[in-house]
């Protein structure tokens, strides 16, 4: 596929089929995430790979956020509910790709760059996925944010889980993209002001 087709093809598809992807193709995904660019060379990215009963610590993750949100204990009810609902959201993918954020502790290097890196990685990643027949969509929210989140993978002090990347093959056919023209986004400057 020719990258600017795989640009503008590239949908999220968050409908997918309960069947296996083959590891080989999840590490070339992993991969091209590891290629976006990164400041210094800090590679902030990290990436935890879910599947089957694996997918079991987003679930958990999932659960004590969301205790951790609301600011109090759940009751043994509200906890199961919790959990079918994550159990559910979970079940959506036969892959899910956790991706946070690790940055680097030094002070040439600017945080929300590092953010931004990995931001770009996970592009790489859906480009890469969709490159390959596979569907793909990028999930965050609250709870992806939230510094329990980060906890429960094991992301420093600083760090921050930027989304999850659902992933399989897809159970319908991508829906056709629209964008504004370019030009309604775009301003030429090609002299200096007065």
């Amino acid at each position: 596929m020719e990258l600017f087709e795989a640009i503008q093809t590239r949908r999220s598809i968050g409908v997918l089929k309960d069947e296996e992807v083959p590891r080989e193709l999840i590490e070339r995904i992993l991969e091209a995430g590891t290629w976006a660019p990164t400041h210094r060379r800090t590679e902030p990215w990290r990436f935890f790979v879910l599947q089957g009963e694996g997918r079991s610590r987003l679930v958990a993750a999932m659960v004590d956020t969301e205790a951790a949100e609301k600011g109090t204990q759940p009751s043994a009810e509200e906890k199961e509910e919790l959990l079918i609902s994550a159990n559910k959201k979970v079940s959506r993918a036969p892959v899910i790709i956790a991706v946070g954020c690790d940055p680097v502790e030094d002070p040439k290097i600017i945080p929300l760059e590092e953010t931004l890196s990995v931001g770009a990685a996970i592009q790489n990643m859906l480009l890469q996925a969709h490159a390959s027949g596979l569907g793909a969509v990028w999930r965050s929210g609250t709870a992806c944010y939230h510094p329990v989140m980060a906890e429960s993978f094991g992301l420093g002090e600083k760090g921050q889980m930027l989304g999850f990347i659902y992933l399989g093959y897809p159970d319908r056919e991508a829906g056709e993209g629209k964008r504004e023209p370019v030009s309604s986004k775009t301003v030429w400057i090609d002299r200096a002001e007065d």
